[in-house]
């Protein structure tokens, strides 16, 4: 009788334990005509944008908006060209103009309100515009708002949207082999001077530029080709980055002590069984992200700090120390791989992804509470 009543009390905690850890629901989703390739909160609104190509190579983009439950269309355009990536982080809060980068290499700013014509359209790039991202805006970051967009040419160029040549441009020398730039993102914003961008590229090469000093602060080569990169904050002094892969990798750099000749401190992990498309920080809490799946998954981490994040390393400097990362949740959504995931940053917990299997899907995380 007491053996039974100890497995029955096991099988009780055992489930409150369940129900005490972060849940990942769907909400509502929609089926689309189209390969969608991003999607992005509309700033202090219950709207998202959905950026995607059409099978006849024109772009699609297309606002939607929760209602009731359901996911409907407000507006779209369709634009010569396909669309691969999209931000919000240039623009005021006011305005909400968002930035896309297309397969003709076109980096162009569009008033959700007016998508007949651009407000900003410059030829960014000899080939597609892979990945964008966007700071001094929405209030994140000090210093001018700029945007950055890394492509297939190799180059990593930034813009300010109020003139038309780059203001910054990192690309190979001449005669060294152009690497495809997968993506970039800013960090380090933290004042009026200071500002990063980190790029990934498929070769595996992992390169952190200083925008101050127009120089590389560090590089690295990881053994895969690199799908995602972003910051934990963009506007705060260094403090994480995560970098996922091609062949189910990820990794977290402390960003806090640089090693002269150690780099940063950094963990690994293997995870989705298959390509991880991409990654995102909770707005609300730094320390917990969302990884999305080639096999249609979606995983919930969190990052804990070591007790001393450096420590004095054998040449007496400082060498940082890596944390560990715990896996909350993983669930299954899609029935192709899931290629970009966006926070709400009003609401905490709530997301919204892109799937190859031309779906949209609206979820939350419940429980997160005691994160």
């Amino acid at each position: 009788a007491s053996f039974r009543g100890a497995a029955a009390a096991k099988g009780i905690r055992s489930r409150l334990n369940t129900m005490d850890k972060p849940h990942i629901i769907e909400h509502a989703s929609k089926s689309l005509t189209y390969t969608l390739f991003a999607c992005k909160w509309v700033p202090k609104s219950a709207r998202f944008v959905v950026l995607g190509s059409h099978a006849r190579n024109t772009g699609a983009l297309e606002v939607y908006s929760l209602d009731k439950g359901e996911v409907k269309r407000q507006t779209g355009a369709e634009k010569p060209s396909g669309f691969k990536c999209g931000t919000f982080g240039a623009s005021s809060i006011e305005s909400r103009h968002l930035a896309t980068g297309d397969f003709a290499g076109h980096l162009n700013i569009w008033d959700l309100e007016r998508l007949d014509v651009p407000v900003y359209n410059v030829k960014a790039h000899k080939e597609i515009v892979n990945a964008i991202d966007g700071c001094g805006g929405l209030n994140i970051g000090g210093g001018a708002p700029e945007i950055v967009t890394g492509s297939r040419d190799g180059s990593v160029k930034v813009w300010d949207p109020r003139v038309e040549d780059a203001v910054a441009e990192m690309a190979p020398e001449e005669g060294q082999t152009a690497r495809d730039c997968w993506t970039v993102a800013f960090g380090n914003s933290f004042d009026d001077d200071e500002r990063c961008v980190a790029a990934g590229y498929d070769n595996g090469d992992l390169k952190l530029f200083d925008l101050r000093n127009m120089s590389v602060r560090w590089e690295t080569k990881l053994p895969n080709g690199i799908c995602s990169v972003q910051f934990d904050r963009k506007d705060i002094p260094m403090n994480k980055l995560l970098a996922t892969c091609l062949e189910s990798r990820l990794h977290v750099f402390d960003l806090r002590t640089q090693h002269p000749s150690k780099g940063f401190a950094s963990i690994t992990e293997k995870s989705h069984s298959s390509t991880i498309w991409h990654g995102a920080h909770m707005p609300q809490n730094r320390d917990v992200f969302m990884t999305c799946g080639g096999n249609g998954s979606l995983n919930l981490w969190k990052y804990a700090y070591p007790a001393q994040r450096s420590v004095v390393a054998e040449d007496k400097l400082n060498e940082g120390v890596a944390g560990t990362l715990k896996l909350l949740n993983s669930v299954a959504t899609a029935t192709q791989p899931i290629n970009y995931l966006d926070w709400n940053a009003e609401k905490k917990g709530l997301f919204v992804t892109t799937a190859f299997d031309q779906t949209v899907r609206v979820c939350v995380v419940a429980n997160l509470q005691d994160l």
